[in-house]
């Protein structure tokens, strides 16, 4: 097949899955989609990252959109086109990417922050990625620094229209509970800028993780599934009581595994997590 024809077909799978997503169900049970960060199998941004969630049973792949000199490794043309074959290839979509290094570059006081979210914004647009996460934790957490939410606040504001424009949203995850981050987004003001909603995160915080979902409704673009204690099931987070918030909110897109433990090296305990939340999300 012509290189043209791949990355076309491509770019089709991936619209399609972002669509599925949102309105229809899948192998995980109650319209929701099982998949996995790249970096919790050891391969962020790897394109081989997506055959290996595909043989992990899993059906999409949160990509790393990694810095690469002064820009995101995938400004260039050959990556973004190994991806996309590899999504072609595969049948594994992807939902969404994440710039983890705003953790240390934070977006509230790096200029080179805001650059590479712009030029994710151009990125995922080109790939019609629909999702960027951006996160907000080490130096980057907004916690208890009011000038810093302040000056990430106004880099959103500027970066909404093009992100608006590119049909994709910018989900941030931070320390924040849900009703400092409706704060944050009634500032923003934009349905570009919404929320990454990690329920192992929140619960280790101390936040109501039920509670939040509930308020945070639609807001909601995308959820982490995470358990820090053990495998899901045998640890802490209650994830049948996470399915009804879901369902409560209409929410019928992606669960990302993210927070995994490893006692049984990555693709047992991955498969385990996944095979666990398959049948939570079946289940009548």
């Amino acid at each position: 097949m012509p290189r043209i024809i791949v990355i076309a077909a491509a770019a089709v799978l991936l619209a399609g899955a972002a669509g599925a997503a949102a309105t229809g169900p899948s192998p995980g049970g109650k319209g929701i989609r099982l998949g996995v960060c790249d970096w919790t199998i050891g391969k962020a941004g790897d394109p081989a990252a997506l055959e290996s969630a595909g043989k992990l049973g899993l059906e999409g792949v949160q990509v790393s959109l990694n810095p690469e000199g002064g820009s995101l490794a995938m400004v260039r043309p050959e990556l973004r086109r190994a991806f996309l074959e590899a999504a072609e290839r595969t049948g594994v979509a992807i939902p969404s990417f994440a710039i983890g290094a705003l953790n240390d570059v934070p977006l509230k006081s790096d200029p080179r922050a805001e650059k590479w979210l712009g030029e994710g914004i151009g990125i995922a647009g080109d790939m019609r990625v629909g999702v960027i996460l951006v996160p907000f934790f080490g130096k980057g957490d907004l916690k208890g620094d009011a000038p810093g939410t302040e000056a990430a606040i106004q880099v959103l504001r500027r970066l909404a229209p093009a992100a608006e424009k590119a049909g994709v949203v910018l989900a941030i995850e931070n320390t924040l509970s849900a009703g400092d981050n409706l704060k944050v987004l009634e500032r923003v003001g934009s349905p570009a800028v919404r929320i990454y909603y990690d329920v192992g995160n929140s619960q280790d915080y101390g936040y109501p993780v039920v509670d939040e979902i509930r308020l945070l409704g639609n807001r909601i673009v995308e959820f982490h599934a995470k358990d820090t204690k053990d495998l899901y099931g045998r640890g802490s987070m209650d994830f049948p009581a996470v399915r009804r918030a879901m369902e409560g909110i209409g929410y019928g897109g992606w669960f990302v595994l993210e927070g995994t433990k490893m006692p049984l090296g990555v693709e047992k305990s991955v498969g385990y997590d996944t095979d666990y939340l398959r049948r939570v999300f079946s289940e009548n």
